[in-house]
């Protein structure tokens, strides 16, 4: 069993993983003004938690889009288990052709899920990621990462939203029953969830024009299980796609 952690612009994804199954997945603020320690105790509470000996830990991998706070996670793990965790990076083997200007640039993150979604599902994919930022990762019918896009998250777009205008409170992330809403509060909903979901249909519908066929749909991400039931497409959740991603990348490089 090995400790999988994705480092995000807010969340921190923690998890435990095998070959035979995900333990747990959790969520932990990013924090820059935390120390190692500091992350050393919230991972070990949760592995407490969840009941895992640190002995059943045997090794662990990072991916992060937050460079600055990369030595603090290490250190953090190390703290606890005493081992040095990979960090996903160029060098590493992924078992996947990158086919973009610059390899090297894109996001860790973006590179994992494809890893994770090009063993799982039939070629080619598109992979949505739903975070801070939303991102639409493309993996060709030969196997390649071949690009994508990157977006306003949800809740980046809802910020922005209630922060600009006088008279838009802040408000929660309930599905509205209806398109056309009724108040304000209703009207908001509809705009966020709806307009996010409707974004990510028109989007797939022009990578798969593109492309000249149909793709595997697969989202992960915190915010997707709430925007992808209300899309056209047919698409698979997987909250653990990442943490999966990881575990290959990490046998990868044993």
């Amino acid at each position: 069993m090995i400790l999988a952690i994705d480092m995000g612009n807010s969340n921190i994804v923690i998890g435990a993983i095998d070959d035979e199954k995900t333990y747990f997945v959790e969520r932990v603020t990013t924090n820059h003004g935390k120390t190692d320690l500091e992350y050393a105790i919230n991972i070990k509470s949760i592995l407490e938690i969840h009941n895992i000996p640190l002995s059943k830990i045997t090794g662990g991998i990072i991916s992060s889009v937050v460079p600055p706070l990369n030595s603090t996670l290490k250190s953090a793990v190390k703290k606890i288990f005493g081992f040095e965790p990979f960090l996903v990076g160029s060098g590493m083997k992924t078992g996947m052709n990158i086919i973009m200007d610059n390899p090297k640039a894109v996001g860790a993150d973006m590179i994992v899920d494809a890893v994770a979604a090009k063993k799982n599902y039939p070629c080619p994919i598109i992979i949505i990621d739903m975070g801070t930022a939303t991102t639409m990762s493309v993996v060709d019918i030969s196997g390649n990462y071949i690009g994508g896009v990157i977006l306003p998250g949800l809740k980046v777009s809802l910020d922005s939203l209630s922060g600009k205008t006088a008279q838009l409170p802040y408000i929660s992330l309930d599905i509205p029953g209806k398109v056309i809403g009724k108040n304000t509060i209703d009207c908001m909903r509809s705009g966020i969830m709806y307009g996010n979901a409707s974004m990510i249909d028109g989007i797939i519908d022009r990578m798969e024009a593109e492309l000249g066929m149909s793709a595997s749909l697969v989202a992960t991400g915190g915010l997707a299980r709430f925007i992808t039931p209300l899309c056209r497409h047919k698409i698979s959740y997987e909250d653990d796609l990442l943490l999966k991603g990881l575990l290959i990348l990490y046998n990868k490089n044993l």
